[in-house]
């Protein structure tokens, strides 16, 4: 019986250069990912450090005299639930409204047979350079009954024109001409092909589309601070910069009492940075692949 000679593995050796240049890499990306984390622990930790210890720049890294005085002084703000339920109806209506009227508007561009469809691309694209202004749009908003009610915060941000550019690349490259046309010949209408067909293959688009939406309408506070009047209807933004301005207006009171509200007010920032941002660090590991995903619509083809 033969014995066959296995030719034996030869781990194939690194030059000086490669090691030097993967070693560059490794460095450049500990740089990066220090430079990333650094401002989330610190603002972590002094938002759980005492207010004397934020103000006179003890907190480095971690915290210094545990303190979490700042989350006590927010949790006992009643506005800030009613901030909370504002902000996550504001982002949920806010979000369907959006991704619908994104979806109605994007596909049809995305079809040759549209017809108009490049004049209305190039208005769509006009609104990316040139804008009303915020006192005309402020008269919009006022003429059709919008002030101090929720449809300020849910009309008239609704599209965004980067976010339909995007859908529709995705429409054009993913979508081919021959199932429109096989669906014609079966007598399938548009609306029935954009539920059956169109919307089920969509589904990573779809997801940026919410995750890009969601983000916004929980961010957004400036329509808010120029709508709304009844402080019931404020979302959580604009609470929590009420309460960094209520701390921070001194008044005729004793030297003490304005340092202790100084020192309070500092730390108040770094706690509602916590607040404001603890919902969106906590959903977008699990959505950030779809965002990913997203960016990449339409840069290759094939």
């Amino acid at each position: 019986m033969a014995k066959s000679l296995a030719a034996p593995k030869s781990k194939i050796r690194e030059s000086a250069g490669d090691r030097i240049f993967v070693f560059a890499v490794y460095a450049i990306l500990s740089l990066v990912l220090v430079a990333v984390l650094y401002p989330l622990i610190y603002i972590v930790s002094s938002s759980i450090s005492s207010p004397s210890a934020v103000v006179s720049g003890k907190v480095w890294l971690w915290p210094v005299d545990l303190s979490f005085k700042g989350f006590e002084t927010i949790l006992k703000t009643p506005l800030i639930m009613t901030g909370y339920i504002n902000s996550l109806f504001y982002m949920s209506a806010g979000t369907l409204i959006s991704v619908v009227l994104t979806v109605m508007l994007a596909y049809p561009l995305s079809r040759k047979t549209f017809f108009g469809r490049s004049g209305i691309l190039m208005i769509v694209m006009f609104t990316m350079l040139f804008g009303g202004g915020l006192i005309p749009t402020y008269l919009v908003v006022k003429e059709l009954g919008m002030i101090d009610s929720r449809w300020a915060l849910l009309i008239p941000n609704a599209i965004w024109v980067w976010q339909v550019i995007i859908a529709r690349s995705f429409f054009q490259t993913t979508i081919p001409g021959e199932l429109i046309e096989a669906s014609e010949i079966d007598g399938c209408s548009d609306w029935r092909f954009l539920a059956s067909v169109v919307i089920p293959l969509s589904k990573p688009i779809l997801a940026v589309l919410v995750l890009m939406y969601a983000v916004g309408q929980w961010n957004a506070y400036f329509d808010a601070l120029i709508y709304l009047k009844s402080d019931k209807l404020y979302p959580l933004q604009l609470v929590l910069r009420s309460i960094i301005i209520q701390n921070n207006s001194a008044g005729a009171m004793d030297i003490s009492v304005q340092v202790q509200r100084a020192q309070l007010a500092e730390l108040l920032k770094y706690a509602l940075i916590v607040v404001a941002t603890l919902p969106v660090l906590i959903i977008y590991p699990f959505v950030q692949r779809y965002f990913v995903q997203g960016m990449l619509v339409g840069s290759v083809k094939g």
